[in-house]
Parts: structure tokens; C-alpha cells; sequence
């Protein structure tokens, strides 16, 4: 191949010759030049790809192993955010078991601090660093699920046993248990006696106290009234239910405060002590009864002491 260079100053002509082993040697200059300014940009792309604000020069800069990183790092971003859910799940349950062991502490009158449910429990020993493994991420995962799991049982756990305690404490206050008069004797107990009108042996159902007349007679438990009003034997009597078919009775009233259907609390004045119905004297004639059947008032009644 001849090329021929026509200079415009001297309007010499110059001739060159390029065989076919010049040809090839300018092709592969070319090609090395080439490879090298893509060597270059790949490098300048690597180093300097987060300043690069063009998306479409970023695509064509980002290499594969960049890709693949990316990629990773999201799949770990999206395992870190999964388990970063079920921690905030945790921390919820752990304040859940927090608040109930306050509670059950302070119904079961715990004082210990051994049982301080907001601090961290201490924790120490020696550190042996040939035995010491690191956990893999899904090792770590299934230790918070299984730590979740036994969360939820112990949550359960403790608020039924809240409950029951809860429970208890209620039935405090409707078992028929605090005296129903301010004395702490009786003037007549529970059981067989010699009857003050016929002077014969009968069965007493129930305690008397004796008392003036107008002295405050207070429901033994909280209930309903479901009698109020005068007795031929009784007289002036008030009945309260408290659940379960127990009720007790007060007899003799010369004034009632309550009516039927009224929810009466556990030491609130209900009647006055009188000497009404079948009654040699002012006193209160209390009575337990259990399915209609009498109970001795003196296994329920608290003594005030």
C-alpha cells in the first residue's frame, strides 16, 4: 500500500509504503493502547465509583465482583432487619415478664432482692479462648427463635399464675370473713343449746352477738342482697349471696339499710342491732349457710385481734 503526502510550502510530493507487516504492527499498538486506557478507566471506576452520579456511566463502570458485593450486603441487610424485628418482639416480652413479676413480687408479698426484675442478673467467669466460637448467622437466628419461644411459655406462665393470684385476692373479699360487729366474744356459738324460750335442747344455726340497740351491723363480704325485709322468726333480717351458694344471714335488725338487689362491699354498714322477731334482747343472730345447709361462723370469721 502506497500513501502519498502533498506538503502545500514546498509542493513536494512524499510517498509512503505500508507493507502488510506495518499494518499489523500499527493494529496491535492500537489494540495495547486501547487495553491500556480501559485498564485505566476500570481502575478509576473501581477507586472512585461512589462519586460517580450518572447512572448509566456507573453501570457500565461497576464491575461484577462490585455486583456480587452489593448483593451480599443486601442479603445481610435484609437478615439484620428480620432479626432486628423479632429483638423488638423480645424486648416487648421482656417488659411484659418485667411488669408480672412486679406484680406477682409484690401480691405474694416478696421482698427479697434477689427478685429485682428491672436490673440485669450479674453474670462472670473466666474467659477460655480455645473453646470460643463465633456463631454463624444462622446459628444466631435460630437462638432467637428459640429464645422467642421460651418467652411466650414464660409469659403465659406467669400471667396465669397472675390470675389464680389475682383470683385468690378477689375471694378474699367475698368470703363471708370479717366480723360483723365490733365485739370479738359471742354471746351465743354455733351448735346445740338450751333453746331461752322452751328451755329445751335445739341447734343454734348460727352465732349471736350481743349488742345496744343501733349499733352497726357491716356485711361480713362483698355480695348481693337478696333479702331484705322482716321475718316472723328473724324479724328485721338482711340475706347476702356471695357466690358459689354460700350466704350469710343477720337477724334481729331494728333498721335495715340496704335493699334487694343492692351490691354491698365487704365491711359497709348494711343494719343497726335490734330486738326484732324471735329475740329475748338486742343482738345480731349472724349465720353461714352453704347450699342452704348451716355452716359454724367461726371457721370463716376472722377475730379482731
Amino acid at each position: 500500500m502506497n500513501i502519498i503526502f502533498i506538503s502545500n510550502s514546498s509542493g513536494r510530493a512524499r510517498k509512503l509504503t505500508l507493507t502488510k507487516k506495518s499494518i499489523t504492527l500499527l493494529a496491535g499498538i492500537f489494540l495495547l493502547i486501547v487495553m491500556i486506557l480501559a485498564l485505566i478507566l476500570n481502575f478509576v471506576s473501581l477507586r472512585y465509583a461512589d462519586r460517580v452520579e450518572l447512572p448509566l456511566l456507573r453501570a457500565l463502570l461497576v464491575s461484577p465482583q462490585e455486583e456480587k458485593h452489593n448483593k451480599i450486603q443486601m442479603h445481610l441487610q435484609d437478615n439484620l432487619n428480620i432479626m432486628a424485628s423479632k429483638l423488638g418482639q423480645m424486648q416487648a416480652h421482656l417488659l411484659r415478664l418485667d411488669v408480672l413479676g412486679n406484680r406477682l413480687a409484690e401480691a405474694s408479698g416478696i421482698r427479697s432482692k434477689d427478685l429485682q426484675f428491672i436490673q440485669s442478673p450479674g453474670q462472670g467467669g473466666p474467659y477460655n479462648e480455645l473453646f470460643a466460637e463465633e456463631l454463624s448467622l444462622e446459628e444466631f437466628n435460630n437462638k432467637l427463635h428459640e429464645l422467642s419461644v421460651m418467652l411466650d411459655e414464660r409469659t403465659d406462665k406467669l400471667g396465669a399464675l397472675d390470675s389464680l393470684l389475682r383470683y385468690g385476692r378477689i375471694t378474699k373479699f367475698v368470703l363471708p370473713s370479717e366480723m360483723p360487729i365490733e365485739t370479738d366474744w359471742f354471746s351465743s356459738g354455733y351448735g346445740y343449746r338450751i333453746d331461752p324460750f322452751t328451755g329445751k335442747r335445739a341447734f343454734h344455726e348460727g352465732v349471736d352477738f350481743s349488742a345496744e340497740i343501733g349499733t352497726p351491723i357491716k356485711a361480713a363480704a362483698g355480695g348481693v342482697v337478696i333479702f331484705s325485709e322482716r321475718h316472723p322468726e328473724y324479724g328485721n333480717m338482711i340475706e347476702i349471696d356471695h357466690g358459689d351458694d354460700l350466704v350469710s344471714r343477720y337477724a334481729h335488725a331494728s333498721k335495715l339499710m340496704v335493699s334487694l338487689g343492692d351490691v354491698v362491699l365487704q365491711g359497709q354498714k348494711i343494719a343497726e342491732v335490734g330486738n326484732t322477731g324471735r329475740s329475748s334482747g338486742p343482738h345480731l343472730h349472724f349465720e353461714i349457710r352453704h347450699k342452704n345447709k348451716p355452716q359454724n361462723p367461726s371457721r370463716f370469721l376472722k377475730k379482731p385481734s
